[in-house]
């Protein structure tokens, strides 16, 4: 049965001024132990994972048309002004919906598991993409460095698309926290290194991305089980580092398919 919603006119709301902090500080999330996810597509991708948001926002015109599914979400279902609605969005044209969903707990490196590891990436865009690429290439762990840009930022969560939910995200960590990957280490160079379309990948492993300008630290290229390098015919000096990671992540995935 679906919940009667509470309607919040007043900007000062605490509900509201919480939200905008969510919606506009890429890392209050760390203080809140929640986020703001916004819009139809992330809310049910959450849904699709089997998880219970908080509260359910919903705009007072978008109210009366909501799908059932979303209505259901939550007992603690409330609706705003869309113009109060528009002063938390993050979006150009603000949503109808919006869900406050409480981060899981803390997790542990897991050895054993097919990873991304993300070295001081800076680009929000980037990160989102390459959560994208590694929930559909079977990669279920992401260890970001220290110096990543927030995985769980307004930003990266609207480029991931809806990837973060079926992920083990990690964030904070040093170098020396890898050791307890187990598997091993691949990083891309562009001097050095087998072919990517004739080298054997190994199942499972982790591959490291490095940071947009530096490339990967050597720290980890001191960790590293092997280089591979992205045939380039047209001639570019590199790529970007979401392209790169999306063609890595496919080959993985396609030797495993083979």
């Amino acid at each position: 049965m679906t919940a009667s919603p509470l309607a919040i006119t007043s900007r000062d709301n605490p509900l509201l001024k919480r939200l905008r902090l969510l919606a506009q500080d890429g890392i209050a999330y760390r203080k809140q132990g929640q986020v703001w996810l916004e819009g139809d597509h992330l809310c049910r991708a959450l849904l699709a994972r089997g998880q219970r948001p908080l509260t359910a926002v919903f705009t007072e015109s978008f109210w009366p048309q909501a799908p059932h599914d979303l209505r259901d979400a939550t007992d603690h279902v409330v609706t705003v002004p869309d113009a109060l609605m528009a002063g938390i969005s993050g979006l150009e044209s603000p949503a109808g919906v919006g869900f406050v969903w409480s981060l899981p707990p803390a997790l542990a490196v897991q050895g054993g598991t097919a990873t991304v590891v993300l070295d001081r990436l800076q680009d929000a865009g980037n990160v989102g993409s390459i959560l994208r690429s590694a929930s559909a290439f079977g990669f279920g762990q992401v260890l970001a460095l220290k110096g990543t840009a927030a995985l769980w930022s307004p930003k990266v969560v609207r480029a991931g698309m809806g990837a973060h939910f079926g992920l083990r995200l990690i964030e904070g960590l040093a170098a020396d926290d890898l050791a307890a990957l187990d598997v091993p280490m691949l990083v891309t160079s562009s001097h050095q290194g087998d072919w990517l379309h004739q080298a054997r990948l190994p199942w499972p492993c982790a591959w490291v991305l490095g940071h947009e300008g530096q490339g990967v630290g050597e720290a980890l290229m001191a960790r590293a089980g092997a280089f591979v390098r992205i045939a380039q015919p047209g001639g570019e000096e590199s790529l970007n580092v979401a392209a790169a990671a999306a063609i890595c992540l496919h080959a993985s995935a396609a030797g495993l398919a083979s």
